[in-house]
């Protein structure tokens, strides 16, 4: 706390000196470079990093002992980033971008700090060491945690924050693949869930600054460049693969969840899970080499015409790379394979998520589906665009997020040629998904949870009020034993027209309003006589502590109450919540949200 202090003491001066001679818009502006630039620069570190020490792990070696190493390297790789998670982090590393999803939609944006480093540490050894997942959702993550707490360093507001953390989660993608405007697509199809006119600009400069510091200091096209257009007559193929691509979505989205529901029943990191979890991985890699790491050098392989190299570094390589059946066979298991590595990699213990595995295993699905038709003779459909369209239509159908996945390919690719084959698969692959999986891999968890990551805006709103926060505890108690004339003295000194009734164990017995006693309170003779047990009434309804606001007000227009008790668990008495408190707390949350 004391650090913290000295550091608002620091930035006062610098802020009293923005709000005279720097408007709001050009602050933002300022913002948006500063988060663009830090993310940037992590996601260049985080891609550098894994470089270097997977070349170092894999220089030298020859093919058999590369065989039988990157088989032993996972288990170094999780039991590595266990050992972080437990001892550095507490065992508390929150993985994938659900949490950030969870921030930002319920917690006014307020990403923990441990996220700024955290992510970064637990990908860097999970997926140096093989494991069979992306690095995009911990990026994500480490750019929202750094838009996030900037804001919170410079005291911004709630919708400021959350900007803020759109841009860098953004930003984090956007470095990540050399692709700003899948990087604000993603922000907002998988974080923040909408976009205000005024979020746009702030998002693109974030981006762009961020792809800017990624191309100065990390050069080089993702994957290879798709120069020659699409052809008519393959039209009805492109339907086809969104079709196929949905089916390969659906599983994967399954898949993830099965084995994420299933490995929870192992409670924190158990050494058995880690070493199990890692010996399976390693298992998985040793009969399909292509499951090792993120895997974008097996995309790199389809999409230069080098598929046959798949088999290198495996059991299958002593038959040749002329056996296409072979090749075929290698890529439908390591297509399917995917989805149960990348889980497998997770639920053991690492960190990485299901963006750049949607994209490997949409790749293999999109040249297998290409060589199939090919090999019928019936048509001569080009390989390296089934590729591309494969990993736009599990992306969408994964993650959700259609324009996503149409400009990160044609970003990454340089595929605007096929922004029409894009458009058909992408399109009918979220469609089918959707129609068997509402939600995606990275909120089918939160719903599961209670947490309506889709709700409408007025019901986000409201999901964001804490109903403690609202209790009005200015309504005098009664016990049940007072008398008339004892309950007469109260009204004289109350400014309410309603009282509970709390027994000693501080249980609600019930309610006396104003109305239901007036015709007694000149009656004298009764004074003594009558007790508050006598003349209360049932609370019509009781809410719960843990109820939402949400419920609260439904509950109210039911029951046609302007306020209603609420108790805890065990039924003791708190306070009341009151309409007016409700909508007037609405109210300024839309001021608020109108504001950047």
């Amino acid at each position: 706390m004391p650090t913290k202090s000295r550091i608002y003491r620091l930035l006062n001066p610098l802020l009293l000196w923005r709000l005279r001679y720097v408007s709001e818009r050009v602050y933002v502006v300022w913002l948006a470079v500063l988060v663009g630039l830090l993310a940037g620069l992590a996601a260049v570190a985080l891609k550098t990093s894994i470089h270097w020490g997977q070349s170092q792990l894999q220089d030298g070696l020859s093919e058999p002992q590369r065989v039988f190493a990157l088989s032993l390297y996972p288990i170094i790789g999780i039991s590595l980033t266990a050992l972080v998670t437990r001892f550095l982090l507490h065992g508390n590393l929150s993985r994938g971008i659900g949490p950030i999803i969870y921030n930002t939609s319920r917690e006014n944006a307020i990403v923990p700090r441990s996220k700024l480093y955290s992510q970064l540490i637990t990908a860097f050894l999970t997926v140096t060491f093989g494991g069979s997942a992306g690095t995009e959702a911990p990026i994500s993550v480490t750019g929202a945690a750094i838009g996030s707490n900037a804001a919170r360093v410079l005291r911004a507001g709630r919708r400021r924050r959350r900007l803020l953390t759109g841009c860098g989660a953004a930003a984090g993608v956007a470095a990540i693949f050399n692709a700003p405007i899948a990087g604000v697509l993603f922000a907002v199809e998988a974080i923040l869930l909408e976009l205000p006119a005024q979020y746009f600009i702030p998002l693109l400069i974030s981006s762009a600054t961020a792809t800017v510091v990624s191309k100065a200091l990390y050069a080089g096209q993702p994957f290879a460049l798709i120069t020659n257009s699409w052809r008519l007559n393959t039209v009805p193929f492109y339907l086809l693969l969104g079709l196929f691509t949905a089916v390969l979505a659906v599983y994967m989205i399954r898949t993830y969840n099965w084995f994420d529901k299933t490995l929870e029943r192992w409670p924190g990191l158990r050494w058995q899970k880690v070493l199990l979890g890692g010996t399976l991985l390693g298992a998985l890699i040793f009969l399909f080499p292509p499951l090792y790491g993120e895997g974008y050098n097996v995309v790199e392989k389809l999409l230069s015409g080098n598929a046959a190299d798949l088999t290198d570094a495996s059991i299958f390589s002593v038959y040749g790379d002329d056996n296409v059946w072979l090749l075929l066979l290698l890529v439908f298991f390591s297509m399917l394979m995917k989805v149960v590595a990348t889980s497998v990699t997770v639920g053991a213990g690492g960190n990485g998520g299901m963006f750049g595995s949607s994209l490997v295993a949409g790749a293999l699905g999109g040249f297998l589906f290409a060589r199939l038709v090919n090999l019928t003779g019936l048509v001569a459909l080009p390989e390296v665009h089934f590729v591309v369209l494969g990993m736009a239509g599990v992306l969408a159908g994964v993650v959700h997020a259609p324009l996503t996945a149409i400009f990160l390919i044609a970003e990454i690719t340089g595929g605007y040629a096929l922004f029409v084959p894009l458009m058909f698969v992408t399109s009918l692959s979220y469609l089918t998904t959707k129609r068997y999986e509402p939600y995606s891999v990275y909120t089918r968890k939160l719903i599961q949870l209670g947490v309506d990551v889709n709700a409408n805006r007025d019901r986000d709103l409201l999901a964001r009020l804490d109903l403690l926060r609202l209790l009005d505890t200015d309504y005098l108690p009664l016990r049940p034993g007072a008398t008339l004339g004892e309950l007469v003295e109260v009204f004289r000194h109350a400014h309410r027209n309603i009282f509970p009734v709390v027994g000693k164990s501080g249980k609600l017995r019930g309610l006396i309003t104003l109305d239901s006693v007036r015709d007694l309170l000149f009656d004298n003779a009764h004074y003594t006589t009558l007790k508050v047990r006598e003349l209360m009434q049932p609370a019509p309804t009781t809410l719960l502590a843990t109820d939402s606001v949400e419920h609260a007000l439904d509950q109210l227009d039911r029951t046609d109450r302007p306020a209603l008790p609420v108790c805890d668990a065990e039924g003791r008495y708190l306070g009341f919540v009151v309409r007016a408190a409700i909508l007037a707390r609405y109210r300024r949350e839309l001021i608020e949200e109108g504001q950047v």
